[in-house]
C-alpha cells in the first residue's frame, strides 16, 4: 500500500513544471509572516508599486468592466510592470498568485458579466477589502468574468490565489470549469501549484503519516515542495519576534525553491525560483528578496503615504540590486502601471 501510495503521488507530480510556493509561518504574539517564492523557466522583471487610497480602477479596458475606488493603500508586486502578481494593504491582508494548470475561469453562466483582468484582480481585493471573510463574501458573489492577456510567448496564465488576513484566517481561491471553489481555515498553511487543492491535502496526509523525521520527498514537483513547505512549518519553533520569524520562514522558502538555473533534461518547463516576497501581517513590513541580489530589502508599509491624492510610489527592482534592510528611502514618485488587460 505504502508503494502504491508513493507511485501515485509520483505520478501526480511529473505533471506539474511550473514552480511557485507559498507557506504561512504562525508565529506568538499574532505573528504571521507569509512567505512566496515566483519560480518561472524565462525571467519575470518585477518592480513593487505603492498605491494610495482614493484611487479610480478598471478590471478592464471595456465600457462594462468592473470598477472601483480604492478603500485600502497598498504595496503591489507587478509583473513586467503590467499585472499584479501579489500584494499587501495596509490592513494586512495579503494576496498571493500561483500559478495551476488545470484552472478554468469561464462557462457559459459567466461569460456576460462585467470582465474582470488577471493584471487586475488581487488589486481589486487588495483595495477592497481589509479581511479575508471580507474577499471570500465577495468572491462567491462571483459578478464577474475573469480573463487575462497571455505573456512569454503566448503563456496563458492559469492561476489559484492563497489569501491570509492579520488575524491569519486564510482561503485558498481556485476555478474549475468556471466554478469558484473556496477552501478556507487558519491551517491551510501551505500552497503550491498541480493537483488541486484538495487532492494536495490528500497527498500530504500520507506523507505526515510517514513521518517527516523520517522521510520526506525531495524533488523540485509540486507536491513534494507543499509536503517539505508544510511539515517544516510545522515543526519549527514559534516566535512572536519579527526578525526571527522573517529568517524561520525565509529558512523554509528557500528549502522548498528550485536551485537558480537548475535543469532538468525531461523537464524543459522546470522553473527556477526567481524571487521570495515575506509579508509580516502584524507589524505591515513587505519584503522582497530577489535571488540574483546580495540581500533582502522591506517596505515598511506604516511609513508609506497612503492618503487620497498622495502619489503612486514605485521600488524600481532592477536598479536597487545591492539594498538590504528598510527600503522605504529607495521609493520614488510614479505614474501608475499600465495594466495588460
Amino acid at each position: 500500500m505504502t508503494l502504491g501510495l508513493m507511485a501515485a503521488s509520483m505520478a501526480v507530480a511529473t505533471n506539474d513544471a511550473d514552480a511557485c510556493s507559498r507557506i504561512v509561518y504562525q508565529g506568538n504574539d499574532s505573528l504571521y509572516i507569509v512567505g512566496r517564492s515566483l519560480d518561472w523557466k524565462t525571467p519575470i522583471p518585477t518592480n513593487l508599486y505603492v498605491y494610495p487610497r482614493g484611487m479610480a480602477k478598471m478590471g478592464n479596458n471595456t465600457p462594462d468592466a468592473v470598477r472601483w475606488t480604492s478603500k485600502y493603500g497598498a504595496i503591489y508586486a507587478v509583473g513586467y510592470d503590467g499585472g499584479v502578481t501579489e500584494g499587501m494593504n495596509e490592513k494586512g491582508l495579503v494576496v498571493n498568485g500561483l500559478f495551476c494548470k488545470g484552472t478554468i475561469y469561464v462557462n457559459d453562466s459567466t461569460m456576460n458579466r462585467p470582465p474582470m483582468s488577471l493584471a487586475m484582480f488581487v488589486a481589486w481585493m487588495l483595495d477592497m477589502n481589509a479581511t479575508t471573510p471580507e474577499v471570500v463574501e465577495v468572491l462567491r458573489k462571483h459578478d464577474f468574468n475573469i480573463s487575462g492577456a497571455t505573456f512569454d510567448g503566448g503563456t496563458v496564465s492559469t492561476l489559484h490565489w492563497g489569501i491570509t488576513d492579520a488575524e491569519g484566517r486564510t482561503a485558498v481561491v481556485e476555478f474549475d470549469h468556471g466554478n469558484i471553489k473556496i477552501y478556507e481555515g487558519h491551517d491551510l498553511i501551505a500552497l503550491t501549484n498541480d493537483p488541486t487543492f484538495p487532492q494536495m491535502q490528500a497527498i500530504n496526509d500520507y506523507w505526515m503519516k510517514v513521518g517527516g523525521a523520517n522521510m520526506l520527498p525531495g524533488t523540485v514537483k509540486s507536491p513534494d515542495r507543499f509536503v517539505r513547505g508544510y511539515y517544516f512549518d510545522t515543526h519549527v519553533d514559534k516566535t512572536g519576534d519579527a526578525a526571527l520569524g522573517f529568517s524561520i520562514i525565509r529558512s523554509i522558502l528557500m528549502n522548498v525553491s528550485v536551485p537558480y538555473l537548475y535543469e532538468v533534461e525531461t523537464e524543459p518547463n522546470v522553473s527556477s525560483t526567481q524571487w521570495r516576497s515575506f509579508a509580516n501581517l502584524r507589524d505591515k513590513l513587505y519584503y522582497f528578496d530577489i535571488v540574483t541580489n546580495m540581500g533582502a530589502y522591506y517596505v515598511d508599509l506604516k511609513k508609506c503615504n497612503f492618503e487620497k491624492g498622495a502619489p503612486v510610489m514605485k521600488l524600481d527592482t532592477s536598479v536597487n540590486t545591492s539594498a538590504v534592510g528598510e527600503a522605504n528611502s529607495l521609493l520614488r514618485p510614479s505614474a501608475p502601471f499600465t495594466p495588460m488587460y
